[in-house]
C-alpha cells in the first residue's frame, strides 16, 4: 500500500471550498483513495460528504492511501493539492 501524510495548507482546513476541490480531483484519478485523520478516522477520499465529515483543520496531518494500480501518481497530486492553500486560489 502506498501512503502520504500530509499537513493541511487551506487557512479553513479541508471544508466547503477545499474539501470540494480535493474530492474532486480524487474522484478524476480514477485511483481508490482513503483519507485518515489524525483520528484514525478514514473515508472515501472521492466523498465530499465523507472529507468534511472529518472535520479537518488547517496545520492537522491526515494520511492518503491507496493500494490500487496507479496509486503513486494519484498520492503525489493529491499531496500537492493539500499541501496548497486552496483558500487562496
Amino acid at each position: 500500500m502506498s501512503e502520504r501524510k500530509v499537513v493541511v495548507a487551506s487557512s479553513v482546513g479541508l471544508h466547503a471550498r477545499p474539501a470540494s476541490l480535493f474530492s474532486q480531483a480524487a474522484a478524476k484519478t480514477g485511483v481508490a483513495v482513503t483519507l485518515t485523520s489524525a483520528a484514525g478516522k478514514s473515508v472515501n477520499a472521492a466523498s465530499i460528504l465523507g472529507v468534511l465529515s472529518l472535520g479537518i483543520g488547517h496545520g492537522e496531518e491526515v494520511t492518503i492511501a491507496s493500494d490500487a494500480e496507479g496509486a503513486e501518481a494519484a498520492l503525489d497530486e493529491l499531496q500537492t493539492l493539500l499541501e496548497t492553500d486552496l483558500d487562496k486560489e
